[in-house]
Parts: C-alpha cells; structure tokens; sequence
C-alpha cells in the first residue's frame, strides 16, 4: 500500500483499484476497464495509442496531465432525511423512486451527510450510529441493488461539544468557547491525541463493518497544528515535524484510515474546508470534495483547478448565485471535474424547529434563519419545487437535474476508462494563431479524442484549430477549423475522423 500511494503521488499513473470497480458504465454495458482490458481488439489499441501521441507529440506544455482510471463523475449528495427531527427516518417508496431518478441521471455514487446518525443521542444512539439502524441499511440495500455506491459521513476530528463521551485534552484549547451554528456545537479534535485515535478509530472502522458501504466521505474537522496558537494538550503525542505546507500527524492518521479502506476495497471521499485540500504528501483520498463557503464559482476554479484528481465541486449557492444553469460546467469540465448533484428527499428546513435543540436566536445565526424560511416555504409549497441541501439555491431553481444529466452525457464520453488528458494548454500545435487571453484549451484522448474550448472572458472569443472538429452539442454542424466561442460559455469538439 504504501509503494502505491507513493508512486501515486509522484504522478506516476496507476490502474484502477477495486475501490471503483463499479463506475459508470460505458456504451454496450460493459465496465469502462474491463473494455480495455478484455475486449479492446488491436484496431482498438492502436488507434487511442495513435490519438495519444499526436498528443504527447502536439502539446508542448500544459496545467497538468492525467490518466484517467477508476473514476466515478456521477455523484450526488443524498439527503436521506433531516436532523435533528422528531421521528427517525424510514426509507420506503419515495427513496426507491429517488435513487431510480438518479439513477437514470448518470448517478453512480452517492453520500449521506452526518444526518445518518445521532449526534445529539436523540434516540439512543451517537455520531457513530444510526438514528435507524434496521432503515439505514434497507437503503443501503436499495443503492445497491441498482449497482451504485454510497459512502457514509465520518469526521476525523469533529465532535459535538457536551457530548458525554467528550475529553478535554482531545482537543486544544478546551475548556473554552465553543462556536454555534444551528443545532452544531463542534469542536476539533486533534489528530495527534492518542486518546482521540483510540476513541474514533474503531468506531469510524465499525461504520463500514456494521452498514455495509462502500467507503467513507471525511468532513475532516482540522485545525493545523503547526503555529497553532492553543499549547499541545497532555493527550497529544508529537511524532513528526509539523511545518506550513506539511500536516504530519494528519497525514498519519488518514493514512491509517485509507489503509483500512482499500483493504475493504472501498472509497474515501475528503472536504478540507472550502476549496482546500490536505496538505500531505500522500494523497489519501480518491475524491476531494470543494467549494463549501465559497461565494464566487471563479474562485472555485482558480483555486482547485491544479488539485489532483479527483475534485467533486460542490458549489455553495447558499451564498453565491449562479449567471445561468450551464455556469457551473463552464468551470468544471474543461477541468476534468464535475459537480455534485444535490438529491434525495426535499430538504424542508424542519431541522431548524425541534422542541427540545437548543438554538441560537434568528439574529445570531444566518443559518437558522435560512432553514427555517425554507421551512416556511415547504410548507406553503408541499408539491415543489424543492432544494435538497443547505448548500442548494434558495428559492430552489427548476431544471437542476435535467441540466446535470445534459452535462453529464457529454462529459462521459471524455473521461472513460484509460482516457489521457491534457488541461489547460499553454504551448501546443493544435491551433493555428495563439489562444485569446481568455480561453483555456483542454485535450482528452482515448478511442476519440477531444477538446474543450471554454471562454472565461465577458466577450465572443474566436479560436483556430489546426485540425478540423465537429461539436458534439447539437447541431453538430459540418467539421470546421474556425470556432466563436461565446463570453462565458464552453464548446466540445471531436476530432472529425472520429
């Protein structure tokens, strides 16, 4: 394990692992590796190997380079239901009518959000059970029987303040204040307390064991522990150098969590706060969940756009709003990303009034506010339509998903299984006067090979390509050399001989 993420690291391209032994399936129904390894024929491999050096021969210089294997684009989170709440939730029709819908959007992976289990210990349990363990996995059971994967939420370092099970010394500078939002009372705990590995380690572990899924999404809940204005706790165990971009004790224990994911073949999803990423040097992720906080989509862009593989956008339009529906592509595909769906049953605000939480009031808590006006709104609009997450538009926009699914069936085709893509290309054959200051220009190579014009600019860009090209958008159109790229918009085209 170790030798593999090393080399993966290093950028060296590795064959999918069993972990996304499920992804998306390609045209003829058969898995996008399998294809490659049992049924390509020699026509088949010398014509992506001959696609693949009029890349590596044509482009000079580029952001970055990949080799895509084992990727699933089609995600969404699932709200399986609200919490707090004043029933447990029980999965029935509606979910199997849900996960048919997403299903048949191109959704092949989903997660649940803490709202599977008890953090407050309403109905007996805690943070590392269910609220419904017999209902969690009937669901489970449904993901499954209609070939997807669902990951369940896991933190490493967050924990609910006034939880019995709670020590100080877990977590710097407790006894202190604590912040709220809504019904969360967090703190951090350290990743280098020996007590606090003893504690979540085998709990977090048991989710997989005890539920059956397919891997773990990590809200990781860190604070640095290099210049960290809190002192070390007596529970802490200092191991390794700490130092600005290396977060050490981190590094270790995440390593010894995905270790024992793979070993389960399964997937590990992370979110390192707003658009960052851990900084360790092994990458000990297979999906890197950004954008939560972030109120512009550019911002989003510029600053995951050289992350490794693979990033999942989730843009928060709680506190952004988006130009039109197709914006979020426009900073996503040309990127080898694709957004997060948000699914599931609607999402009421019902959580913000529970007799019995304690809240903050309306004017100290913008969140609450939010919540309870869309629970207002449910209420006077039972048949839709709905948001489903805190991080989706409000009022809620129509069109979201056909708009995903649209997307999703043109970036498919891009990232199958063995796929070579080159992103932003800076120095290249490929076009037959420079690129406008503007456009970024990304190549994806396989059986086709295409490109990715997209314009960030406010006005038309024209764009020269050296060969000629078909869109894949309707009307496709004759095959052309010359493309007006319009201001804030994207095109994909296919070499014409494909």
């Amino acid at each position: 394990m170790l030798r593999r993420d090393l080399l993966k690291s290093a950028g060296v391209p590795m064959l999918a692992h069993s972990a996304h032994s499920m992804a998306p399936a390609a045209p003829g129904g058969d898995l996008g590796a399998a294809r490659i390894m049992k049924s390509y024929t020699a026509e088949d491999h010398r014509r992506r190997l001959q696609n693949i050096a009029r890349c590596e021969r044509g482009i000079h210089k580029c952001l970055r380079r990949h080799l895509i294997t084992g990727y699933i684009p089609g995600q969404a989170a699932y709200n399986l239901a609200e919490y707090p709440c004043r029933k447990p939730y029980d999965p029935g029709e509606a979910d199997e009518r849900e996960l048919d819908r997403l299903y048949r959007g191109g959704i092949r992976l989903i997660h649940i959000m803490e709202d599977w289990n008890d953090l407050l210990r309403l109905f007996g349990g805690d943070k590392f059970t269910a609220v419904n363990p017999a209902g969690l996995k009937r669901f489970v059971s449904m993901v499954h029987k209609r070939r997807m994967k669902i990951l369940l939420y896991a933190s490493t370092g967050y924990f609910q303040y006034g939880d019995p099970d709670l020590k100080d010394e877990w977590v710097r500078g407790l006894p202190g204040k604590v912040g709220q939002s809504a019904h969360w009372r967090l703190v951090r705990c350290s990743p280098a307390s020996a007590g606090w590995r003893a504690y979540m380690l085998p709990r977090t572990l048991g989710i997989l064991d005890e539920y059956g899924v397919d891997g773990l999404y990590n809200d990781w809940g860190y604070r640095p522990l290099y210049n960290n204005a809190n002192p070390p706790t007596k529970d802490e165990v200092l191991a390794f150098e700490e130092t600005a971009g290396h977060d050490a004790a981190l590094e270790d224990l995440l390593g010894l969590i995905y270790s024992e994911v793979k070993r389960r073949g399964g997937i590990y999803k992370m979110h390192a706060d707003r658009n960052n990423r851990p900084l360790t040097r092994l990458q000990l992720y297979d999906y890197l969940w950004v954008g939560e906080g972030i109120a512009s989509s550019d911002k989003v862009r510029l600053e995951t756009k050289n992350h490794p593989p693979y990033v999942i956008p989730c843009f928060d339009l709680s506190r952004d709003k988006l130009e039109n529906e197709d914006e979020m592509y426009l900073h996503t595909i040309p990127y080898m990303q694709f957004p997060l769906l948000l699914g599931g049953q609607p999402f009421t605000g019902e959580r913000a009034a529970i007799p019995g939480v304690q809240y903050l009031t309306e004017e100290q808590d913008w969140l609450l506010r939010r919540w309870r006006a869309m629970w207002k709104y449910y209420q006077a609009h039972p048949e839709g339509p709905f948001a489903y997450g805190h991080w989706d538009s409000f009022p809620p926009r129509p069109k979201v998903r056909e708009t995903h699914a649209h997307w999703l069936s043109h970036y498919l085709p891009l990232v199958e299984e063995g796929t070579w893509a080159y992103l932003e290309i800076s120095e290249s054959d490929f076009f037959r006067a420079p690129l406008p200051a503007e456009v970024v220009a990304s190549c994806f190579a396989n059986l086709e090979t295409y490109l990715v014009l997209a314009n960030y600019g406010k006005v038309a860009a024209k764009v020269e390509t050296a060969a000629s090209y078909v869109s894949t958008l309707a009307p496709p159109g004759p095959p052309r050399q010359t493309w007006m790229i319009a201001p804030r918009s994207f095109s994909i085209l296919r070499t014409s001989g494909g």
